[in-house]
């Protein structure tokens, strides 16, 4: 895939040096995420156009996955195209040795169904699957599998990611969840990424009539998330990516004033770098 800005993020990947954790937003619900040993983490990578005129991308490709050289892990959060993609996360592997870690929907999509092993130089080594209660050690990262609340996946699941600098969470596509209070209680976490977006009309895969669809959390719920898992800092994505479903992240300042988490609102565009 072409990238509209040619290889200035995985660039700024390689070359940042961050004293805590540096996490860049990839748009859609992609992270690259570095810490200072130089662990680079990258959640959910996704360069893809979609498919239009069903899903079509509205932000621009941010880079060639063609261009990353550092990646110790790929980490994806459940089977949905946006998330696990060949195309977008194949080439990192080959470039890199990276592992893909995800749950056994996912991995199968990538092995089975889009078949990595044989399209890209990437050995069956390199899959990694987990499951809810799972913890990955990588390099100086520790990553928590924790259960998700996502009724449009067959299995999703979120990671809780372990810093000596602070502690983030990434919610996948997850709505509020039954998980999250206990989440809340076990970890102290500084960033919770949550999915965001507005109800909108979208094709049938099969008529291609509109029918109208509520793929991520509202005003209410992402704040109800974000409050039950006493999140210090809330970063919505996925705002920003399908026609139609896209949603203005400011209007959450409103919804966050009346209670005691999120502490603070983050909103980020695509490209942006936000630090622990």
């Amino acid at each position: 895939m072409s990238s509209d800005w040619d290889d200035w993020l995985p660039r700024a990947v390689a070359a940042a040096e961050p004293d805590t954790v540096a996490c860049w937003y990839l748009g859609c619900n992609g992270f690259a995420i570095k810490g200072a040993e130089g662990t680079v983490l990258w959640i959910d990578p996704y360069v893809g156009l979609g498919d239009p005129p069903r899903t079509v991308r509205m932000i621009p490709v941010p880079f060639d996955p063609e261009d990353v050289e550092h990646a110790d892990a790929v980490l994806a959060t459940h089977e949905h195209t946006d998330h696990v993609h060949g195309p977008s996360q194949a080439p990192i592997l080959e470039n890199t040795g990276a592992e893909f870690i995800g749950p056994d929907d996912t991995i199968a999509v990538a092995r089975e169904e889009e078949s990595w092993s044989e399209d890209y130089d990437v050995e069956t080594e390199q899959f990694l699957e987990v499951a809810e209660g799972d913890e990955v050690r990588v390099g100086e990262f520790t990553v928590h599998v924790v259960e998700t609340y996502d009724p449009d996946s067959t299995h999703p699941v979120g990671y809780v990611i372990e810093h000596e600098s602070g502690t983030l969470f990434h919610a996948g596509d997850s709505k509020p969840s039954p998980s999250f209070e206990s989440l809340g209680e076990r970890f102290d976490i500084d960033l919770g990424i949550l999915a965001f977006g507005s109800i909108g009309n979208v094709a049938d895969k099969e008529t291609g009539e509109p029918v109208r669809t509520k793929w991520y959390s509202d005003e209410n719920e992402i704040i109800e998330a974000a409050s039950t898992l006493e999140l210090d800092r809330l970063v919505p994505t996925h705002w920003d990516m399908w026609k139609g479903l896209t949603a203005d992240p400011t209007v959450l300042h409103k919804h966050t004033a009346s209670f005691e988490y999120p502490c603070h609102l983050e909103i980020v565009e695509i490209g942006d770098r936000i630090d622990l």
